[in-house]
């Protein structure tokens, strides 16, 4: 019997960072974790993007530039004892540790990690999908540098296809149209290991052959949509869905549900329309937030074709809701104050823990008359900031308008 060969995708890993795909922010000339490797200035990290970006393959390349040992633990499956065993082999001989999936992290096993990243070790490089400022914690984050990937581009997928087709050329034998390289990377969704089994389908089913697109689209059961360069992206199909529900054009909006219907992607159209429904509905009709999961767990209990229709149910509630962004406008202003140094010492009274300094009462609003009790919340040096302001989309968001507006009259009438 002939001796089974290892995965296309896993044989044509990159070795350095001058084989990886995309990511020139990173790995490119002037890339961060490239001068890092250059400088030998080792530190941890945490990558996080879509999969199939390369997170894990740059994590690789890195303990291969960095000349370390490389050890992978995977926060979500496995125990302590393993991160352990692991930090003891690692220790004193320079290693690199890859914690998969960092979000899932247990506290007991950051406890046991965080001291060993502190004093260096071992270098730690976070590997997950979820954005890291919202799903890691601060106590994992702050030891570590964060970079994002971005998604692989068309171009530079079928660019590395090619490659790997003329490394290969021993065994990937077929002949391609240039037509099934964009195919392959499209339909993949740009995942680069998704689009390598693909075309190691396409060469082991036609060794030695001349592979047309129509040819290919039958072995690669791609969604049923026409993926054409000039016609169909998915990333601008989902933001013209999103901006028709915004534009309370509930007929577009249906157009585009179908598009990506077709695609069967639900995860991607609830993702949006969680979006959707916090940012452009937002506090002009909240009764979409419990309405969306709902949405989600009938979608995720149906599934398709069933699922179309509580879909279309709420795209056409969505679209024709009154609108409001006024949630949104009100974090991005706070967040703006924060990335500009805002962050002014806590009024004393609202300080649990007990320090040196003069301490006023907190007065506990719950035990005076409508629950309410005018007291300093917000730093000196911010007194006056305003980051919500309402604005009459209907009802509910008029009386939470009204109800600020007579907050902050309170407010300045006790001063």
């Amino acid at each position: 019997m002939r001796p089974m060969n290892r995965p296309l995708a896993y044989r044509a890993r990159p070795e350095s960072f001058d084989d990886i795909v995309g990511q020139p922010h990173l790995v490119g000339a002037e890339g961060v974790l490239r001068k890092m490797a250059d400088q030998s200035a080792h530190a941890s990290v945490i990558l996080y993007g879509p999969p199939g970006t390369g997170k894990t393959t740059i994590a690789s390349v890195m303990a291969a530039q960095f000349g370390l040992n490389a050890f992978t633990f995977n926060a979500s499956t496995d125990s302590k004892a393993t991160l352990k065993q692991i930090v003891t082999q690692a220790t004193g001989y320079g290693a690199l540790v890859v914690v998969d999936e960092i979000h899932r992290m247990k506290k007991d096993v950051q406890d046991y990690l965080l001291p060993h990243v502190e004093k260096g070790d071992v270098i730690m490089v976070g590997i997950t999908t979820n954005n890291p400022y919202h799903s890691v914690n601060p106590a994992i984050r702050s030891r570590a540098h964060v970079f994002k990937l971005h998604p692989i581009t068309e171009g530079a997928l079928v660019s590395h296809l090619k490659r790997i087709k003329t490394k290969f050329a021993d065994e990937l034998t077929a002949e391609l149209d240039e037509r099934v390289y964009a195919y392959i990377a499209k339909a993949s969704r740009n995942d680069i290991r998704a689009a390598i089994n693909r075309l190691a389908l396409i060469e082991q089913t036609h060794p030695n052959a001349h592979v047309t697109l129509e040819a290919a689209k039958k072995i690669v059961h791609a969604p049923t949509l026409d993926l054409d360069k000039d016609e169909d992206n998915y990333y601008n199909i989902l933001s013209a869905y999103q901006k028709s529900i915004r534009g309370s054009d509930v007929d577009a909006s249906l157009h585009y549900l179908a598009r990506l219907i077709a695609m069967e992607d639900l995860d991607s159209i609830l993702r949006r329309l969680s979006v959707i429904a916090y940012e452009d509905i937002g506090l002009a009709n909240p009764s979409v937030f419990a309405k969306m999961h709902a949405c989600a767990a009938a979608v995720e209990r149906l599934g398709l074709p069933e699922a179309r229709i509580p879909l279309a149910a709420l795209t056409i509630d969505l679209a024709l809701s009154p609108k409001s962004n006024s949630a949104v406008k009100a974090i991005d202003k706070a967040l703006a104050d924060i990335q500009e140094g805002k962050t002014y010492a806590i009024p004393n009274h609202l300080i649990t823990v007990a320090n040196f300094e003069a301490k006023a009462d907190y007065l506990y609003p719950h035990d005076y008359p409508d629950h309410h009790v005018v007291q300093q919340y917000l730093p000196d040096a911010l007194q006056e900031a305003v980051y919500y302001e309402g604005v009459d989309t209907g009802k509910y968001e008029s009386a939470l308008k009204a109800r600020h507006k007579a907050m902050r009259k309170i407010k300045h009438a006790k001063k």
